[in-house]
């Protein structure tokens, strides 16, 4: 078998581009504009979590090979072993899950944002132990749920954004 690389859903990474492009765009704008400088700031602090944010989500990568699964995030990298994990558990919060990797030194927490997750979690409880899954996680596997809440609060911010930029360049000329 050959190494399987799952990435965060594209779906939910261009919202958050467009989230951070509009609010560049409309820091610009008060700038441009001369607002007052308190509004400048608050507006440049919204935004560097923003910017952290899709850094962060576009540099997630699980790689899932044949003995370890490798997990790369944004200035950090971490591998865990098949034979070393001690229990691989599920939660559901609504539509969301959340997969947790333990050994005795360590855990990963997986969450559905990945693109393809229930390949994921097919490929990744087709290596492990089968001692260490547990039933809800079995469960899991077999029909996980959709999330789309995530994609679509971007979509909105992207529309509220639009909207700001809208009215705020509208009266400047």
């Amino acid at each position: 078998m050959e190494t399987s690389i799952f990435t965060i859903r594209k779906s939910f990474l261009l919202p958050l581009g467009l989230v951070v492009l509009l609010t560049l765009v409309l820091l610009g704008s008060c700038i441009f504009l001369q607002l007052p400088l308190a509004k400048i700031l608050i507006l440049g602090a919204f935004i560097l979590p923003a910017i952290i944010i899709l850094a962060e989500s576009s540099r997630r990568r699980i790689c899932i090979g044949e003995t370890d699964i490798q997990f790369d995030k944004l200035f950090r990298s971490k591998q865990l072993y098949y034979q070393d994990l001690t229990s691989i558990d599920t939660v559901l919060v609504r539509k969301r899950a959340f997969v947790s990797l333990s050994t005795e030194e360590d855990f990963v927490i997986l969450s559905n944002s990945f693109d393809h997750f229930d390949t994921l979690l097919q490929q990744l409880l087709a290596r492990v132990p089968a001692s260490v899954i547990s039933e809800e996680t079995r469960q899991l596997a077999s029909n996980p749920p959709k999330n789309s809440r995530d994609v679509f609060s971007a979509w909105v911010a992207v529309a509220v954004l639009a909207l700001i930029i809208f009215v705020q360049l509208r009266g400047a000329f």
